[in-house]
C-alpha cells in the first residue's frame, strides 16, 4: 500500500498532497497505481479528500493550512534565495541550497528557512564559525533566514543516514548556488526510496566570484595555522554541544549533533527520529485499526 505510506509520512507533518505528488513521492510503478489505491483507501473510510488533495484522519482544516502555507512560502522565497546567495560569498563556501519546509513549498509565521551547506575540505568548522559569528553580531542571533544546521564538506558529500526522512530533504532540496553535481552522484541510493523523483537539480542563480575579503581570509588561511584554527573551532563547537546538549544520548548526539572534520549537524531536537518514530507509531495504529500491514522504516 505505497500511496497510504505517503500520506502517514506527510500527515506527521499536517500536509495533504494531490494524487500526482502522492506518486512522485511514493515507490508506485505509475500512477493508474496510485489511483487504484487511492479509490480502494476512500472505499475503506481511510482517506478523505478536499479541493483535490487527499488527506488522512478526516482532517480536512490541513487543506486550507496547506493553501495558506504555500502562499506565505511564495512570498518568502525571493528573500531565501538572496540569504543563500548571500552564504555562498563567505569563505570556504563552495554550494548553498534551501532545505526543510520551504524547500517544500510551505512556511509560516513560525517558520524558519533552513540552509544545506557544502564548504571546502579541512575548512568546514571556520566557515561554519565565520557564519555564526556573523548570524550572532549583525542579525542578533535571528534564525528566521539565517537558519545553517547541516554543512558537508566537498569530499564528505555522501550522507550516511539512509533513510525515508533524508531521502525526502535531499530530493527536495533547492539549490542556490554553487554546483551539485557531486553530491547527487554520490547519493544515488535515495532513488531506493523515492524512485519518482528526479534527482539532479541545478542551482537557481551562478557562484560568482567572492568578494575581496573572503578570498583574503581563504588566502590567509590556507597554511598550517588555519588547519590549526580549524582544529580549534571543531573543538570548542563540540564542547559546547557536548555541554549544552546533555539530555541527548550518546547515540542521539552522534547523529543530532554530528561534529566530524566533514559533517556538522545541529538538530538538536533530533527531528529525523522523531519523524521515523512518529511514522512507524502511525504504521503499527493504522495495522490494527484496517488491518493494513505496513513494513517499518528505520532511522
Amino acid at each position: 500500500m505505497k500511496s497510504l505510506k505517503t500520506l502517514l509520512y506527510f500527515s506527521i507533518f499536517k500536509y495533504p498532497l494531490s494524487a500526482k505528488e502522492i506518486y512522485l513521492f511514493s515507490a508506485a510503478e505509475n500512477e493508474r497505481e496510485v489511483n487504484i489505491e487511492l479509490d480502494y483507501l476512500k472505499q475503506k473510510g481511510v482517506v478523505s479528500t478536499n479541493k483535490d488533495f487527499y488527506f488522512l484522519d478526516n482532517n480536512v482544516s490541513s487543506v486550507d493550512r496547506r493553501i495558506e502555507g504555500n502562499r506565505m512560502a511564495n512570498l518568502v522565497m525571493d528573500k531565501a534565495i538572496r540569504k543563500g546567495v548571500l552564504i555562498s560569498k563567505f569563505p570556504y563556501v563552495k554550494s548553498v541550497g534551501i532545505s526543510g519546509a520551504l524547500s517544500k513549498n510551505y512556511h509560516d509565521k513560525n517558520g524558519d528557512v533552513d540552509y544545506f551547506v557544502i564548504t571546502k575540505s579541512e575548512r568546514l568548522w571556520i566557515a561554519r564559525t565565520l557564519l555564526m559569528l556573523y548570524k550572532k553580531i549583525f542579525l542578533f542571533n535571528s534564525r528566521k533566514f539565517f537558519c545553517i544546521n547541516y554543512f558537508v564538506t566537498e569530499d564528505s558529500l555522501e550522507i550516511s543516514e539512509k533513510n525515508i526522512f533524508t531521502a525526502t530533504e535531499l530530493l527536495t532540496l533547492i539549490p542556490i548556488s554553487g554546483d551539485f553535481k557531486d553530491f547527487y552522484n554520490q547519493n544515488q541510493w535515495v532513488s531506493n526510496f523515492l524512485p519518482n523523483l528526479e534527482i539532479g537539480k541545478t542551482s537557481i542563480t551562478s557562484l560568482t566570484k567572492k568578494p575581496l575579503l573572503s578570498g583574503f581570509i581563504e588566502r590567509t588561511l590556507n597554511n598550517k595555522p588555519g588547519s590549526v584554527l580549524e582544529s580549534v573551532c571543531l573543538k570548542l563547537t563540540l564542547k559546547k554541544w557536548t555541554s549544552k546538549f546533555q539530555d541527548l544520548s550518546k547515540e542521539d548526539f552522534k547523529i543530532a549533533m554530528k561534529s566530524t572534520q566533514g559533517v556538522s549537524k545541529h538538530h538538536p531536537q533530533n527531528f529525523q527520529k522523531q519523524v521515523i518514530d512518529k511514522l512507524n507509531q502511525k504504521y503499527q495504529e493504522f495495522q490494527s485499526k484496517y488491518d493494513i500491514e505496513l513494513e517499518k522504516e528505520h532511522a
